[in-house]
């Protein structure tokens, strides 16, 4: 697991739809209400795109991403 990888939601775009929480097996995300939130960053996988894949507005983003290379197929490494 990383702590220089992790996910970073873009509210603005966040459509609240829980793809991105009820995806990861890490325990990267909680909801609070109907907004999912990082909780647990240290959880996600160095370099899996997983989650931002299956996000439909594009409101996922990495820190730790120098390339933005995503993995095809949305299921990577989860």
């Amino acid at each position: 697991m990383s702590t220089t990888w992790y996910p970073v939601l873009n509210y603005e775009k966040c459509k609240e739809c829980g793809a991105c929480f009820n995806k990861c097996k890490h325990g990267v995300y909680e909801m609070k209400g109907s907004m999912p939130v990082v909780v647990y960053p240290e959880g996600c996988v160095q370099g899996c795109h997983s989650c931002g894949n299956l996000c439909p507005t594009g409101a996922i983003e990495y820190v730790g991403d120098n390339n933005n290379n995503k993995c095809s197929g949305g299921s990577c490494c989860c």
